[in-house]
């Protein structure tokens, strides 16, 4: 259920056009600095997750390791995304709350 949560907040924040999808989108937004929050995909390759973590920790950005392709996707209104990045720091702190209940 709480899984359910992380996912319906990324929807809401995709609807509220706050949320860039995919990798050249996201990094873009992680490099302008207009990234809050990066959620890569548990089943996103080893050089993808390396690339991103590696440049979320650079610039400073929260990055989480959390659902599947399909799941990440489907809330960003897309087929398959393996990152995502929320661009409003006020989803990103409700996104990270829900994380972090999930991790407990």
């Amino acid at each position: 259920m709480i899984r359910d949560n992380v996912l319906s907040l990324v929807g809401i924040a995709k609807k509220a056009n706050k949320v860039a999808s995919g990798e050249y989108q996201t990094e873009t937004a992680v490099k302008s600095g207009t990234a809050s929050l990066v959620i890569i995909s548990s089943e996103a390759s080893e050089n993808t997750r390396k690339k991103f973590q590696n440049m979320c920790t650079f610039y400073q950005v929260p990055a989480y390791l959390y659902g599947t392709r399909q799941e990440l996707g489907a809330a960003s209104g897309a087929q398959y995304r393996a990152v995502i990045a929320v661009r409003d720091a006020g989803f990103a702190k409700a996104i990270e709350k829900k994380l972090a209940e999930v991790r407990s």
